[in-house]
């Protein structure tokens, strides 16, 4: 008789050998290598530049607010709006009249000032002088008369012809009047020093007077002429004829729009590679590049941003660049002809702070590398120590990769990351 067996003892025998047979299976076979699939790109050499690309508002080359220095209506308008002016050219005039004829009385005493200036000059010597001369010659003879008489009565007291007091008495009367002939000579001597000096002065004083008198007039006359200070276009012209024009309020505005300055505020590191004479663009709402240069790295920070101002200056033949608006300005701060060049999208971070990128070898794994980047120009970095050149360098799927790791490449660069079209 035999024996029978319970369907659930067979079926649980079934499954525990099922699975021993799976789990004898599985250890028999090796656990595989992880393969992660990556992007990557062929480090090249080329020319790359450090770009510096920002936001700037155009100002004019040159500009002139014309401000009156006078108040007074404005007589006639010689330009308008838009209209091209030249150094020194009359724009308007404002009413003058009595300006005009203060400016002509005191030409009048200018005149007569130079006239009375010409007389003391050229006049002969004023009575008190022409007393003076007379006396000193009255003077000088006296004395030649008297000397004579001394030298005769002097020859007679010799011979014993003359008593000895008349020839002592004329001894002592030459001498009285070599005195006054000497003191005729002195007095004449201080009038022409000081009269006539003072004379001229006075003469001198008066023609200056004059002059600075219609001088002012002129220049008060002046005044009601507006005369462009500057090779420019009108940019503004508030009033119309007959208008009271304020002293102190611009009557016109002129701007020299040849050439513009772009005035950008650029972060400090960015601006410490900047400096006068690098090459630049300005774009403006036209999209129309047009090529400048720097001319101003502020050697100050602005307090108040942080930020550097550079002023970058580009000619404007066609008005194309308005003097107000927001212009791109891109300046070309530094080029290296022959720079090891990989994509940005390569660099990596590591916790401690290093930059590295991931190179995968010929045995197909990726390689941790340590470099220095260099010049950035968008996405593309220069590496100034780390590779040699040629190198496969991962873009996409780097981050967070172990050492060593075995890689697929799902897609490449079809052209070195040092080539760019147009350099």
């Amino acid at each position: 008789m035999k024996e029978h067996i319970p369907l659930r003892t067979i079926l649980l025998s079934l499954i525990v050998g099922l699975a021993a047979t799976v789990t004898v299976s599985c250890a028999k076979k090796e656990n595989p290598e992880p393969v992660v699939a990556v992007q990557t790109a062929v480090a090249g050499r080329g020319k790359i530049q450090q770009v510096i690309t920002t936001e700037a508002v155009l100002f004019p080359k040159d500009q002139a607010a014309l401000t009156p220095k006078i108040t007074a209506p404005v007589k006639a308008f010689y330009v308008n709006r838009g209209s091209r002016v030249h150094q020194g050219e009359l724009l308007a005039v404002l009413e003058n009249r009595d300006l005009a004829a203060a400016a002509l009385d005191n030409k009048g005493g200018l005149e007569q000032a130079q006239g009375a200036y010409g007389i003391a000059t050229s006049s002969s010597l004023p009575e008190e002088w022409q007393k003076a001369e007379s006396d000193l010659k009255a003077a000088k003879q006296e004395y030649e008369t008297q000397q004579k008489i001394y030298d005769s009565r002097q020859t007679l007291f010799q011979q014993g012809a003359l008593p000895r007091k008349e020839f002592d008495q004329a001894a002592v009367t030459v001498i009285q009047a070599k005195g006054n002939y000497e003191l005729a000579q002195k007095h004449l001597t201080a009038l022409e020093a000081a009269g006539k000096k003072d004379q001229l002065k006075s003469a001198k004083g008066q023609l200056t007077s004059a002059e600075g008198k219609y001088q002012g007039a002129a220049a008060q006359l002046s005044y009601s002429e507006i005369r462009s200070p500057i090779n420019g276009l009108v940019t503004e012209r508030p009033l119309y004829p007959g208008e009271t024009a304020a002293a102190g309020t611009p009557l016109l505005i002129v701007m020299d729009t040849s050439s513009v300055i772009a005035r950008a505020h650029i972060p400090q590191n960015d601006a410490a590679a900047l400096k006068p004479g690098d090459a630049a663009t300005i774009t403006g709402p036209d999209g129309t590049p047009v090529n400048g240069k720097v001319t101003l790295v502020s050697p100050a920070v602005d307090p108040n941003s942080t930020t550097v101002e550079v002023w970058v200056e580009a000619p404007n033949p066609a008005d194309s660049l308005r003097p107000g608006t927001t212009a791109k300005v891109q300046i070309t701060a530094r080029t290296v002809d022959d720079a090891l060049i990989v994509p940005t999208s390569a660099l990596l971070k590591t916790p401690e702070g290093a930059t590295v990128v991931m190179v995968v070898g010929s045995d197909n794994k990726a390689h941790q590398v340590n470099v220095e980047p260099g010049i950035r120009d968008g996405d593309r970095v220069q590496i100034t120590k780390g590779l040699n050149g040629s190198e496969t360098v991962i873009t996409s799927g780097g981050y967070g990769l172990p050492d060593n790791t075995k890689v697929k490449i799902a897609a490449a660069s079809s052209q070195p990351a040092g080539d760019n079209k147009g350099n």
